[in-house]
């Protein structure tokens, strides 16, 4: 599914939860979607679920409106935090009504997986605990098998081996079933190797939009004595520095050409790549 998004507004009262905010996503690809707490991400995932009408702005999923449009918002799967959305009965009477209720929902594979993260299928949902809730909530979006996949932070609560089991099942099931998946997500070491585009959003605005690759490519580490880093980074963005006495470590955000790279040898200085996560905490920092 493709989306795009124009101009999009969202307030709460006073509140701005978007800001004029225009994206467009092609189909067909895994999205990380990262931002400080209030940056607007579930916001915007409730907008593309149809969850919410917009204040102001366009919003289209496959060149169609999306908030009252029900034949598309059945191709459309968003798991919030809470984990599973259905609370009635059993596990697997959960799985039971989303096979009737949704049209590509794949029951078999929604108990095999339920049987990877050693949930009872007799178990009530209501008495499940987070972590078995969000395991659920984890299972129904997988088995949708929906065009428009969405993950909002719905893997907390989950232990370390039980998300990692998730990311595998994700990654396997997504080869298997190509699809358009948006992840939102705070353990961004975790999954940024699954990212094949990532969206930064911060106080409602795009900060980034690019293939993961080329943003990892953007940020350097150079590190070396503190008059040769001065020089080497005067004229282009710092996002960090630092000092321990005569050696500077700063982080700068942009490309580096031929001519820059044989500088910062002739000077003597390392360059290294930072985590996807430190660049992330730079980018959307007060000083960015």
């Amino acid at each position: 599914m493709k989306i795009e998004v124009d101009d999009l507004v969202m307030r709460y009262g006073a509140t701005t939860a978007l800001d004029r905010l225009s994206l467009n996503l092609e189909g067909g690809k895994i999205y990380g979607l990262l931002g400080r707490n209030g940056s607007g991400k579930t916001t915007l995932l409730s907008v593309l679920a149809a969850f919410r009408r917009p204040t102001g702005g366009r919003v289209r999923i496959d060149g169609q409106p999306v908030f009252e449009n029900a034949r598309l918002t059945e191709r459309i799967s968003l798991i919030r935090d809470g984990g599973a959305t259905v609370e009635l009965g059993s596990a697997q009477e959960a799985v039971g009504f989303a096979e009737w209720l949704r049209p590509g929902f794949d029951g078999r594979y929604a108990r095999s997986l339920m049987a990877l993260f050693g949930l009872d299928p007799k178990k009530s949902v209501s008495g499940m605990s987070k972590g078995q809730r969000a395991a659920l909530g984890v299972v129904m979006g997988l088995a949708s098998r929906a065009p428009l996949t969405m993950f909002d932070e719905a893997y907390l609560g989950m232990d370390a081996p039980s998300r990692y089991a998730f990311y595998d099942a994700l990654l396997s099931d997504y080869l298997a079933n190509p699809r358009t998946i948006i992840l939102s997500t705070h353990h961004i070491e975790e999954v940024a190797s699954l990212f094949e585009e990532v969206v930064i959003i911060d106080k409602g605005r795009l900060v980034v939009h690019e293939e993961s690759t080329r943003l990892l490519s953007r940020g350097t580490a150079v590190t070396g004595p503190a008059a040769q880093v001065e020089a080497f980074t005067t004229g282009l963005t710092v996002l960090n520095s630092r000092r321990l006495g005569p050696t500077t470590a700063a982080t700068i955000y942009g490309d580096l050409d031929e001519a820059r790279l044989a500088q910062a040898a002739a000077a003597g200085l390392e360059l290294g790549p930072i985590p996807m996560q430190d660049l992330f905490v730079h980018l959307t920092g007060e000083r960015r």
